[in-house]
């Protein structure tokens, strides 16, 4: 049962990075972005049918850009990468971020034979500039079609931050048969906000203070998130890598600033405790102990606990970013999960 069990395993049997412990962010874009214009920078209810989608690729030729066309008009952009009747991994990415976000992970496990998928969330990268649908259901009904668009069975999904509720919230409505595990990341379950059931969250004042320099200064505010908290560069003796933070920026400054907007009550405020617990299969929550984005305390442990069948690794004194600051660490666990 969820939360029953709490076991500190030792050295030996902890994994790579970790100390393991179990419990029971509208304009159609259809053109390809080049060089200077990339750098202009989560109710267990089960879905309504899903949206009616198209595969809609663009620039014909070597290399289509390859979409899906959701119910209300929303082109959502995806790769999808490796053998199609290989085990599918689905990676979800965080705010105000795109697919290229996991491009690390998605170039391992392509080596590895594992067929690998990534979208661009609505109103980010490549995908359209949404005013509406930036939500978790609406998130959750586009990873639906995505999912329904390529007849995934069996998939394992895998969410950071913001991309973790999108995994929580998809994964506790999909159809039978279409997951197989899931993965949480850095993730904003079960809720950030501090509410009367969640002392120890975040006050919306905070919250508040991302939205207002969003506004005030979109470009610089996508400078100092990276520069600073997101990969704990602001540490004492910190290694800054000045590529990463640049990368960073080029991806959110390709989305659009209404739906990063709508996007951090989004990631803020949906309450993912119902989500997590429907969930029965397996779920990984990793998390780094130093998160100055989303606080360690109040996210992961309570995640794990919430959820029948999760598993717990803390990385003491990771950032936020560590799939990018720590990928080896951080994709031996995946591996090991995946294929256990």
């Amino acid at each position: 049962m969820a939360g029953a069990m709490h076991t500190e395993m030792t050295d030996e049997a902890a994994p790579a990075g970790g100390e393991r412990s179990s419990h029971g962010p509208l304009l159609t874009r259809r053109t390809t972005l080049y060089g200077a214009a990339t750098l202009a920078a989560s109710a267990a209810l089960p879905f309504a049918p899903a949206p009616s989608f198209a595969q809609t690729p663009i620039n014909q030729g070597p290399a289509p850009m390859a979409f899906i066309t959701t119910s209300d008009g929303t082109e959502i952009y995806y790769k999808d990468w490796g053998p199609k009747d290989a085990t599918p991994l689905v990676f979800h990415h965080g705010w105000p971020l795109t697919a290229d976000d996991w491009d690390n992970q998605m170039m391992t496990f392509l080596m590895k034979g594992y067929r690998v998928i990534a979208h661009d969330r609505r109103g980010h990268g490549r995908s359209t500039q949404t005013d509406s649908g930036n939500e978790m259901d609406t998130y959750a009904a586009d990873v639906a079609a995505l999912t329904d668009a390529l007849d995934l069975k069996g998939a394992i999904h895998i969410g950071h931050s913001t991309g973790g509720g999108e995994v929580a919230h998809y994964v506790a409505r999909a159809a039978k048969g279409r997951v197989a595990k899931a993965v949480l990341i850095g993730a904003v379950p079960p809720i950030m906000l501090k509410t009367e059931a969640n002392p120890g969250g975040l006050p919306l004042e905070v919250f508040d203070g991302f939205r207002a320099a969003l506004v005030a200064n979109r470009a610089q505010f996508y400078i100092d998130v990276p520069s600073g908290p997101f990969y704990g560069y602001n540490r004492p003796g910190a290694k800054v890598d000045q590529g990463v933070i640049t990368n960073w920026w080029r991806q959110g400054m390709m989305g659009g600033i209404k739906a990063h907007y709508d996007c951090i009550k989004a990631f803020s405020e949906t309450d993912f405790t119902a989500d997590l617990k429907a969930i029965d299969l397996p779920v990984l929550v990793m998390h780094g102990d130093d998160d100055q984005i989303v606080p360690y305390a109040d996210s992961a442990p309570l995640s794990a606990d919430l959820l029948p069948n999760g598993t717990l690794i803390t990385y003491p004194g990771l950032p936020h970013g560590m799939c990018t600051t720590h990928p080896d660490t951080v994709n031996a666990d995946l591996l090991a999960f995946i294929e256990g």
